[in-house]
C-alpha cells in the first residue's frame, strides 16, 4: 500500500553506488537565465508583433476611413488603396521569397494576382479586405506558433534546476546539470525527480502522472525504477542515476514535441494545393487569349473574373465562423489547418486517465465481515488513514465524508512500511493496508475470503484494502480511478460519427486498462506505455494511412499531442503543457463537446469545398468563357467575381450556429450535456 515514510536516514547503497567527487559545482546556472536579451532577437520580435497585430490594424482602419468617402475627399486620394499597397507590398514580397527559396506556388500567387487585378479595375477597397485577411490568418498561425515554443518551454521546466548530490557521506546541492551517470540523488518529500534511475535506498510515493499516466500513485522502493519530473507524495529516496540531461524520459518528451511541432508545420492548406495549378492555368489562358485576339481588354477581363478573391475567402471565412462557433460554446481551435485535419480525420487515440476517467483515487467498493457493516469498515479506515497525507488515504476519508461519517482521531499512528498504517484507537490496534496486512491473522474462513475478494478486485485493476481490528479482518475496500459518467456514450458517439480506429492508451497495467475498455465499450487498447510509446502509437496508425486525433490532459499526452494530425485537450483538467501542445483546447471538464467538434470540422471543410470548386472555380471559369468571348468587360467581370466573394461570406455564415454541445448517454442511461 502507501509504504513512504517522512525521515531521511536511508540505507547505504554500497561501494559499487559511490559516486566520483564533485569539483567546479558551486557555478550557479540560474544566473544565465537572467541575461540580457539578445538586441537582435529584440528586434525580430518587435518586427513580428508590427506585422501580426499592429498591420493589419492599420489596414482595417484604412478600409472603414473609406467606407463613406469623407476622408478620401479631405486627403483626395482614396484611403483603401494605401491599405491596398502596404498590405499588398508584404504579401507580394514573401510570395516572391517561398517563389523563389522553395520553388512552390502557393495561395499567396493567387492574393497577389488578386491584389494587382482589383487595383487595375481601381477596386481599392476589395483589395485591402484581401490582404487585411490574408495578414490577420498569417498572425493567428504566427501566435499558435508561439504558443508552440510556450509548451517546449514549460516542458522543460518540469525537471527541478538543482539536485541533491552524496558527496563524501553527504548530500551536496548541485546545479542539475553537473549530475553524472552513478552519481547517487536524493529526493526529499514534496521534490521532484532529476534524473532516470533506480532506487537503492528509501520508500516513497510517487506520482508519476507526468511521465508514465498512471492515475494513482506508486509505492517505490529498493530496487524500482524512477523517472525524472515525477514528484514524492510521501517520503525520502536514494536514487542512483541511470539517465541524466538529454537522456531523461522527460528530455525525450520535449524532443518528440518540438519535432513532431516541426513536422506539422510542413503541412499544406487547401489553398496552397489549389493554388499549385489553378495560378498557371488562369495565366496561361490570359495569355493565349492575348495572343490569339490581339485583345489586351479580353485578358484583363479574365484575370479579373479569375480574380480569387473567393479562393482567398473561401477557407478563412468558413475557418473563422467554425472558430467563432467553437469558442462561444466553450471550444477552443487553434487555426484553419486543425479545422481542415479535424474534418478528415478518421482514428482516434484517447488517454484513459483524466480523460475517460476522473484521474483521481475514489472508493469504488466497500465489502464487510464479521457481521461489521459497511459503514462501520469505512469509519474504522476513515479514522486510522486520518493523519495520513497519501492520496488513498484522503480518498477513503472523503468517502467516509459523503457518507455522513466523522473519523475518531487515533491515540498513535505508524506507517508500516510496503503495508499500510496502524494505530491504536480507545485502546483497539487498527490495521489498513494490502494484502500483507493478512500474514499475521491466523487462516480460516473470514480470512480466505477477504483474501478472495482483494485478488478478484486486483484483477479488475483496483487497489485493494483490508480492514483489521484486533487482529480480526473487519471488512476491504477497493479504490480506483472512476469511469466519467459520459465516456461510454461519448465512445459510442465517436464510432457513429465515422471513426474507423478507436484506441485507448494508459500507463496503468493491462487488468486496469482491460476492465476499462470493457466497461467502455473500447474495441483496441494499449496498456503500460510511456510518453515516447504513445507517440509511436500514433506514428504507427497515421503510416497506415490513417489521419489521427488525439485526446489527453497530462504532460506524458503532450509527444501524442503534437505529434498527432489533430490534438484535443482537456480544458479544465488538462495541464497547461497538453492545451499548449494540442490544436483543440476543451474549455470545459467534460468529453460531451468532442463529438460536436468533429462534426463541425467536418462541416467546415465540406464548405471549404464547396466554396473552392462551386463558387472559386465554376462561377469563375463560366465568366473566364464569357469575358475570353469579349461578352464581359472588366467592370462587369469584377461585379461576377465579387458575386462569387459574397456567396462564399455567406455560405460560411451557416457555419456560426452550428451546434457543438449535444447531450450524449452515460452508462446510467442518463443524458449528459456540456454547459
Amino acid at each position: 500500500m502507501h509504504e513512504g515514510d517522512h525521515s531521511y536516514p536511508l540505507s547505504d547503497p554500497g561501494p559499487r553506488h559511490q559516486p566520483r567527487r564533485l569539483q567546479a559545482h558551486h557555478h550557479d546556472h540560474r544566473h544565465e537565465a537572467c541575461r540580457k536579451t539578445d538586441p537582435r532577437k529584440a528586434l525580430s520580435f518587435l518586427a513580428t508583433d508590427v506585422r501580426d497585430y499592429v498591420l493589419p490594424g492599420v489596414i482595417l482602419l484604412a478600409v472603414l476611413a473609406s467606407w463613406q468617402g469623407v476622408v478620401d475627399r479631405l486627403v483626395r486620394i482614396d484611403v483603401a488603396l494605401l491599405g491596398a499597397a502596404l498590405g499588398g507590398l508584404i504579401i507580394i514580397k514573401d510570395t516572391v521569397i517561398v517563389i523563389w527559396q522553395k520553388r512552390r506556388i502557393t495561395s499567396g500567387v493567387l492574393v497577389s494576382v488578386a491584389l494587382i487585378a482589383t487595383v487595375v479595375v481601381e477596386d481599392f477597397r476589395a483589395a485591402a479586405v484581401v490582404a487585411l485577411m490574408m495578414l490577420t490568418g498569417e498572425a493567428l498561425e504566427n501566435r499558435t506558433l508561439r504558443r508552440t515554443r510556450m509548451a517546449i518551454q514549460r516542458l522543460m521546466h518540469l525537471a527541478p534546476r538543482t539536485a541533491l548530490v552524496k558527496v563524501d557521506e553527504e548530500f551536496q546541492e548541485v546545479p542539475v546539470e553537473a549530475v553524472r551517470i552513478g552519481d547517487i540523488v536524493l529526493v526529499k518529500p514534496g521534490a521532484r525527480v532529476p534524473v532516470d534511475g533506480k532506487v537503492v535506498g528509501g520508500l516513497a510515493s510517487l506520482n508519476q502522472a507526468s511521465i508514465t499516466g498512471e492515475s494513482m500513485p506508486v509505492d517505490k522502493s529498493e530496487g524500482d525504477p524512477v523517472f525524472a519530473g515525477t514528484t514524492s507524495l510521501s517520503g525520502a529516496l536514494e536514487v542512483y542515476a541511470e539517465k541524466v540531461g538529454e537522456s531523461t524520459s522527460l528530455a525525450q518528451i520535449v524532443r518528440i514535441v518540438r519535432q513532431a511541432q516541426e513536422n506539422k508545420g510542413k503541412g499544406q492548406k487547401v489553398a496552397d494545393r489549389f493554388a499549385g495549378w489553378f495560378t498557371p492555368t488562369v495565366l496561361t489562358i490570359a495569355a493565349a487569349v492575348w495572343g490569339v485576339t490581339g485583345d489586351v481588354i479580353r485578358s484583363v477581363s479574365i484575370l479579373v473574373v479569375a480574380c480569387p478573391c473567393a479562393l482567398v475567402l473561401a477557407t478563412p471565412t468558413a475557418v473563422v465562423a467554425a472558430i467563432g462557433s467553437a469558442a462561444r460554446q466553450g471550444v477552443l481551435v487553434k487555426g484553419g489547418m486543425t479545422i481542415e485535419e479535424a474534418g478528415r480525420a478518421n482514428a482516434i487515440v484517447v488517454d484513459k486517465t483524466g480523460t475517460l476517467t476522473l484521474g483521481q483515487p475514489r472508493v469504488e467498493e466497500v465489502a464487510h465481515f464479521q457481521g461489521a457493516s459497511d459503514r462501520e469498515v469505512l469509519l474504522a479506515a476513515a479514522s486510522a488513514e486520518s493523519r495520513s497525507e497519501h492520496p488513498i488515504a484522503r480518498a477513503i476519508s472523503a468517502h467516509a465524508a459523503l457518507g455522513g461519517l466523522t473519523p475518531l482521531p487515533p491515540d498513535s499512528f505508524e506507517q508500516v512500511p510496503g503495508m499500510g498504517v496502524k494505530v491504536i484507537q480507545d485502546g483497539r490496534t487498527i490495521v489498513v493496508g494490502n494484502r500483507r496486512a493478512l500474514a499475521g491473522v491466523p487462516s480460516g474462513g473470514t480470512v480466505s475470503m477477504a483474501e478472495e475478494w482483494l485478488q478478484s478486485r486486483e484483477e479488475k485493476g483496483y487497489t485493494s484494502l483490508v480492514v483489521l481490528r484486533d487482529g480480526e479482518v473487519l471488512g476491504c475496500l477497493a479504490v480506483g480511478d472512476s469511469i466519467r459518467e459520459e465516456a461510454p456514450g461519448f465512445i459510442r458517439a465517436l464510432k457513429r460519427i465515422g471513426f474507423r480506429q478507436v484506441i485507448m492508451l494508459t500507463g496503468d497495467n493491462a487488468r486496469a486498462a482491460r476492465t476499462v475498455a470493457a466497461r467502455l465499450g473500447v474495441d483496441d487498447f494499449r496498456a503500460e506505455i510511456l510518453p515516447a510509446g504513445k507517440a509511436a502509437v500514433v506514428t504507427e496508425l497515421k503510416e497506415r494511412g490513417f489521419r489521427v486525433a488525439m485526446i489527453g490532459d497530462g504532460v506524458n499526452d503532450a509527444p501524442a499531442l503534437a505529434t498527432a494530425d489533430v490534438g484535443i485537450a482537456m480544458g479544465v483538467a488538462g495541464t497547461d503543457i497538453a492545451i499548449e501542445a494540442a490544436d483543440i483546447a476543451l474549455m470545459s471538464d467534460s468529453l460531451a463537446g468532442v463529438p460536436g467538434v468533429f462534426r463541425l470540422s467536418r462541416a467546415a471543410y465540406g464548405i471549404i469545398q464547396q466554396n473552392l470548386y462551386i463558387f472559386a472555380l465554376l462561377i469563375n471559369m463560366i465568366g473566364m468563357y464569357f469575358a475570353g468571348r469579349g461578352q464581359l468587360t472588366p467592370i462587369a467581370s469584377a461585379v461576377i467575381h465579387n458575386f462569387a466573394s459574397v456567396m462564399v461570406v455567406g455560405n460560411s455564415a451557416r457555419l456560426i450556429s452550428f451546434p457543438i454541445l449535444r447531450s450524449v448517454s452515460s452508462r446510467s442511461g442518463q443524458e449528459v450535456k456540456c454547459d
